[in-house]
């Protein structure tokens, strides 16, 4: 038996890197899966490779149930169409992993004011607005999990005086984010623990080589040994969904720390056990 057999699960950003690690691991845990992104089809997505197509065609090859829905989590009637289609297909959601995100690397004083507001309406707005129509049924029916993907960038660089020039690539857009992901993972957990609800934040110990990390050179390869495998996160990700909420609920961790703490794994390495994370990872 799967870990989560009879469970339906929504993950967005399923496509590729994290995303899709996670839809695969939950599928083949028994979960009926509902993979959410923009990019339907292969070639879709002008610079990066992956799409919902490929996710779901390997969860069923794999044995699991799996669904494709296109949807951009930065739009109030997508994700509202994303909740009532999973209903349909599979029934009430379970568990919701919010892993989709948009990026813009421009210092504060070269970005577009719309671009901010882009990175803000699908990294924050959208986890708002997903798990605001996915909370009725887990309320209804007492059980659920949430389960937020942050970043090490949620992290800010620290009071100055700094050194050197300015970075090149600025990561204070996602940073900005990410803590007001974080913020709003605590809030809620206060909010729905009676219910029996989970809601949880998880960042990678390591730099994972997805796509987009490649993309913008944060690592040269997928064998970089400064990074991790996605499935890292996909098997703390698993172990957030799956742990009673008392154990859980309104953990903002990191994937290596909470493997390790669960017994998971032996080993681990990275932020969270060779050093501390987030203000918000710390209480």
């Amino acid at each position: 038996m799967g870990k989560l057999d009879g469970k339906v699960a929504i993950v967005t950003g399923a496509s590729r890197g994290i995303g899709e690690a996670i839809a695969r691991l939950f599928g083949q845990e028994g979960a009926r899966v509902v993979c959410a992104s923009r990019t339907l089809h292969e070639g879709d997505h002008r610079l990066q490779a992956g799409s919902l197509e490929t996710t779901v065609a390997e969860i069923k090859k794999a044995g699991g149930q799996a669904a494709a829905v296109q949807c951009n989590v930065g739009d109030e009637a997508d994700c509202q169409r994303l909740v009532a289609e999973a209903k349909r297909l599979f029934g009430p959601t379970d568990i919701l992993v919010n892993n989709a995100m948009m990026s813009y690397l421009e210092p504060i004083v070269a970005l577009a004011p719309k671009r901010w507001d882009v990175g803000f309406a699908v990294n924050i707005r959208g986890p708002f607005l997903l798990s605001h129509f996915v909370l009725p049924d887990m309320i209804a029916r007492r059980r659920g999990a949430i389960v937020n993907i942050s970043s090490g960038a949620a992290t800010g660089p620290g009071r100055g005086p700094y050194k050197g020039p300015a970075p090149k690539q600025s990561f204070t857009l996602y940073g900005a984010t990410k803590a007001a992901l974080e913020r709003f993972t605590q809030g809620l957990a206060q909010e729905v623990y009676e219910h029996g609800i989970s809601v949880t934040a998880l960042s990678p110990s390591q730099v994972v080589p997805t796509p987009g990390v490649l993309f913008t050179h944060l690592l040269e390869s997928v064998d970089d040994p400064r990074g991790e495998p996605p499935e890292m996160m996909a098997r703390a990700a698993l172990l957030l969904a799956t742990e009673p909420a008392e154990k859980v609920s309104g953990r903002v961790t990191y994937d290596q720390a909470i493997l390790k703490e669960f017994g998971w794994i032996r080993d681990a390495k990275g932020t969270g056990v060779d050093s501390k994370g987030s203000g918000y990872s710390q209480i």
